[in-house]
């Protein structure tokens, strides 16, 4: 597709550069190093409680509590739920096979509902009819960073007495008729993994909630089942978010609505650039809902062709997710076909995420913007 004479990319985009946070923070997560250093405590300590403070004040809620990771999160919510062998929890088919690993690891049954296909979030007008006696709980993904149909979702949960959990691995700080995700259901699990708005150095997890009861049997369940040192009340798991981290986060937070405000210019910068090119569908988001713009992702019918002339033009680009989860090998043993989750499949062949940051620039942007542009003329 390239032109006769072409030398190569007149720019490298990457998809995401983790050095950037730190060019602009360092000296404040240098200090929040040797504070822990410091300070000789490196597990469950005050840096921990701080940030479990920190962030329930985030997000709007009475608590959160610190974990290993959100898939860990998420697991330790249904134990706490008593959601296990025999239960039901409805789920989106259109995410990463976390949120399914989760309800696997509980025992429990995963009910793939399909999406939204402007939002990529579960479609709420298919869930009833994907509830059972057995069902338990229902849990949405904040897919991309927007928040899932909340209300509708919650009515329905209401009606039926079932349990709400907030996927939000994607949506740190992002609203919901002003409510910040983790606040929007019984319960929240989030992600702190590099790569997300509020990333750790490491891997990282956190739940939020109102419940205290909850909070307390999550608390325990996360700590070898023990409120007390070697007294153990129930059988229960080692997910601790740790002092170091906890004290990155700290500081990180004090940045993030920054840091998703210019990610959320960056977004509407890339809908004026790529307004009305041939064959791109870009995201949409609800009157209802602000994304916090984890990822920028649009569609394409020639996703892969357009991958590899992004990558021919030096832009770095991510497929959010290529395998839906019913097709992952993970779950063979479910039997389940292309065809069962259609809107999944289509979604997995067809979208693309480019770069976004709070760090891309207006030149870059027009670069990637030009490059897509391109595209439509040669393909």
């Amino acid at each position: 597709m390239q032109q006769h004479g072409w030398s190569g990319p007149k720019l490298k985009v990457p998809f995401l550069d983790l050095k950037e946070p730190y060019e602009e923070i360092g000296s404040q997560l240098d200090e929040a190093y040797r504070r822990v250093m410091q300070s000789g405590w490196y597990i469950m300590g005050e840096e921990c409680q701080a940030f479990e403070q920190e962030f329930a004040t985030f997000c709007g809620v009475q608590h959160c509590v610190g974990v290993g990771n959100a898939l860990d999160g998420l697991h330790i919510l249904l134990r706490a739920m008593s959601i296990g062998r025999g239960d039901e929890v409805i789920v989106p088919s259109n995410t990463y096979i976390a949120t399914w690993l989760a309800v696997s690891q509980s025992g429990a049954t995963v009910v793939p509902v399909e999406p939204d296909e402007r939002t990529f979030n579960i479609d709420p007008k298919h869930i009833s009819a994907a509830i059972t006696g057995r069902t338990r709980a229902i849990m949405p993904v904040h897919l991309y960073g927007q928040p899932a149909a909340m209300d509708e979702i919650n009515e329905i949960a209401r009606n039926h007495n079932l349990k709400v959990i907030e996927d939000a691995a994607q949506a740190h700080g992002a609203l919901y008729k002003d409510r910040r995700a983790g606040s929007l259901g019984d319960a929240a699990a989030f992600s702190f993994y590099p790569t997300k708005n509020l990333g750790a150095i490491g891997d990282g997890g956190a739940i939020t909630t109102n419940d205290a009861d909850l909070a307390d049997r999550v608390r325990t369940l996360r700590n070898y089942g023990s409120r007390k040192k070697y007294y153990n009340e129930v059988r229960g798991f080692n997910s601790r978010l740790d002092e170091l981290q906890a004290a990155f986060l700290r500081v990180k937070l004090s940045h993030l609505d920054d840091w998703n405000q210019k990610r959320t210019s960056a977004a509407a910068y890339y809908h004026r650039g790529l307004a009305g090119v041939s064959d791109i569908v870009l995201p949409t988001i609800t009157s209802e809902s602000s994304s916090v713009w984890h990822v920028f992702t649009l569609r394409h019918e020639l996703r892969n062709e357009l991958q590899a002339y992004l990558e021919g033009e030096g832009v770095g680009t991510l497929i959010f997710y290529p395998v839906p989860p019913h097709q992952a090998e993970a779950y063979n043993d479910a039997g389940w076909r292309e065809e069962d989750f259609p809107l999944a499949t289509k979604l997995a062949r067809e979208v693309l995420s480019i770069p976004i940051s709070p760090y891309i620039s207006r030149e870059t942007q027009d670069y990637v913007i030009d490059a897509i542009r391109r595209f439509g003329s040669v393909a």
